[in-house]
């Protein structure tokens, strides 16, 4: 989110039964890896255990794709957004182009990775003539963007984890609230305006659409044994 010159990066989490936690916020752009480094290093810090296999939703930041791997691993799964790899192949492409393009990619996207990445590079082989720009974005990436295919989740989770509205509806909260602040005196104003407004739009968050089937992700990423709170829970 952009405050006047100042950059803020959030990351949210979803738990096991569906509901969105505020995990951290950092002053600075999603293109500064430093800035996103640190980030998720301060999460791990606060407690988010890094040898728990995780699924990572973020945007085509390259800055935060190298983060993930930098504190976390390359073990962990990661999704590309849908939703801005449309955006980036759109602006590359003329109006008279954009629908059909964009109707082939959701199709795509809908099939097995093996056979969608396929249709993929058959998209951008035709675009690569005329368009040879939108023909890289498409494929750039494409691995990623097949990651929840791979997984073999249920629709229900794929049409919620396949994009970064999670944190979309957390990101509109906080505009909300300090969208009538006219002048920002520096970064500790702006990250301390930001935290208060997350931290106030999380009382209103509801649970993921597809909740109800997150035990698939849980068994998926191997993380499917009952911890012992909810053991003690079932014997009382």
């Amino acid at each position: 989110m952009v405050f006047a010159e100042h950059h803020i990066i959030a990351a949210v989490g979803v738990d096991r039964k569906g509901y969105k936690h505020i995990l951290g916020l950092a002053q600075g752009s999603s293109e500064n890896a430093a800035v996103c480094v640190d980030l998720l290093q301060d999460i791990v810090k606060r407690g988010l255990d890094p040898q728990q296999k995780l699924l990572f939703v973020i945007d085509g930041s390259k800055a935060l794709r190298s983060a993930i791997d930098q504190v976390f691993g390359d073990r962990h799964p990661v999704q590309r957004c849908r939703n801005h790899k449309i955006k980036n192949v759109m602006d590359h492409l003329p109006d008279e182009l954009k629908d059909q393009v964009k109707a082939v990619m959701k199709a795509s996207w809908k099939l097995d990775a093996k056979e969608g990445m396929m249709r993929l590079k058959k998209q951008a082989q035709w675009l690569e003539t005329e368009y040879p720009s939108a023909a890289g974005s498409l494929l750039e990436g494409m691995e990623e963007m097949f990651t929840l295919n791979h997984l073999g989740l249920p629709p229900t989770l794929t049409r919620c984890l396949a994009t970064t509205n999670i944190i979309e509806s957390p990101n509109g909260g906080v505009r909300r609230r300090t969208g009538r602040v006219s002048r920002w005196k520096n970064g500790k104003m702006v990250l301390r305006w930001a935290a208060s407004a997350f931290l106030s739009a999380e009382k209103n968050f509801r649970r993921i659409m597809g909740y109800k089937d997150l035990w698939i992700l849980e068994a998926v990423l191997g993380r499917s044994k009952v911890s012992q709170i909810d053991k003690k829970k079932k014997v009382a």
